[in-house]
């Protein structure tokens, strides 16, 4: 049997990492501005992380949703004191896609309704609701074409409104930095226009926070920044820095029916463990504040590189989230940084190179991409 070929990948075998630095089997090592695609937030291979999910297996791995999990609570008070969130219900799954799946259901049994609106260039996952509302037809099987979802352009207000006001939508979901979509950022403006109007047309407001959440930009979530308070928040990727784990945020407003939604492997003994110590070392090293404060020293560092460089379009982002628009394609500087300097990125279209680093990413570290990144540039 061998892998069904869905990636194209860089021929380089990633077996250790330590902080913001990774190794290949040949000892090679790596600055990584990568993070495994957002999901490393508090870096590889942190001691506290290690020895708690250690000592979790030791005692026990997993048992069923069906009695007590003492960790899931510990998890849900300590995720809302640290987010701002603490009078809101959290169900705990597996993966992104399915926080965003499940998302959508609740806010369709709250509403009764079917339609729901999304961003152009979404990005929301590959599970059936969850690709739906993702702009991207190459990924959306025809099984999936159910009509359901409007795509409208990020920050017109107009045209959300009015679809809004039709009355029969029954959820929005945005990300309020579009990570896939290029680092494209929603306004406070348009955010605070958009919840005002779903507010007042009986719509559920979700905010995809798989990506730009969790610290990432500066602040615990990224709609903070815009003065908004949704109904239902998704988090995943650096919720349990490598294990797979997801969460639905879920407004005090929304009653628990049993039956409507359910999880073998969601909340899971071992995940918890993660997750808890993923949110120990988050607050013991001020990871959030550490992650705005380095994301403006090196939003900084490459707005001065545009002004020296033209193959660089635009630089945009907020915190450890960052996309550099070039003017040619991102494979000409990517495959140099890999394999001439020694440092990982993401990207996003054809032209954008994507920042999404450890949270823990230092001053020093910072500098060391900009240095390789002008000479990838140069190549």
């Amino acid at each position: 049997m061998k892998l069904f070929d869905v990636y194209p990948l860089f021929n380089v075998n990633i077996v250790r990492g330590e902080g913001c630095r990774v190794w290949d089997n040949k000892g090679q090592e790596y600055l990584d501005l990568y993070g495994g695609h957002a999901v490393i937030s508090i870096g590889h291979a942190h001691k506290h992380y290690v020895d708690k999910i250690t000592e979790q297996a030791g005692m026990l791995g997993f048992y069923s949703n069906s009695v007590v999990n003492q960790l899931q609570q510990q998890l849900a008070e300590r995720l809302g004191r640290i987010s701002g969130y603490d009078d809101y219900q959290l169900f705990l799954i597996n993966s992104g896609a399915e926080a965003n799946e499940n998302a959508l259901k609740l806010a369709s049994f709250h509403t009764g309704r079917t339609r729901v609106l999304s961003a152009e260039k979404a990005f929301h996952g590959r599970t059936s609701l969850a690709v739906e509302v993702t702009n991207n037809p190459k990924i959306i099987a025809p099984i999936n074409q159910n009509g359901h979802v409007t795509y409208l352009p990020l920050n017109d207000l107009d045209a959300w409104k009015q679809e809004l006001e039709k009355g029969d939508v029954a959820a929005v979901i945005i990300e309020c930095i579009q990570g896939v979509g290029g680092i494209r950022m929603a306004t406070p403006e348009f955010a605070q226009g958009l919840a005002e109007a779903c507010r007042a047309n009986g719509t559920v407001l979700i905010c995809d926070e798989i990506q730009c959440g969790y610290g990432r930009s500066g602040k615990f979530f990224a709609h903070q920044w815009l003065g908004i308070r949704p109904d239902i928040i998704t988090v995943a990727k650096g919720i349990a820095n490598g294990f797979p784990m997801g969460g639905v945020i879920i407004s005090p407003e929304f009653k628990p029916e049993y039956g409507q939604l359910g999880t073998t492997f969601g909340g899971n003994h071992l995940g918890c463990a993660a997750a808890l110590a993923v949110i120990d070392v988050m607050e013991e090293e001020k990871l959030v504040e550490n992650a705005r404060i380095v994301g403006e020293h090196l939003m900084e560092k490459l707005l001065e590189l545009k002004k020296e460089n033209s193959h660089i379009v635009d630089v945009r982002g907020r915190g450890l989230m960052i996309g550099i628009e070039l003017d040619i394609p991102h494979k000409q500087v990517r495959e140099p940084l890999i394999y001439e300097q020694h440092c990982f990125t993401g990207c996003a279209g054809t032209n954008v190179v994507r920042l999404l680093p450890p949270l823990c990413l230092t001053i020093e570290e910072a500098d060391d991409f900009i240095e390789r990144f002008k000479k990838a540039l140069e190549a």
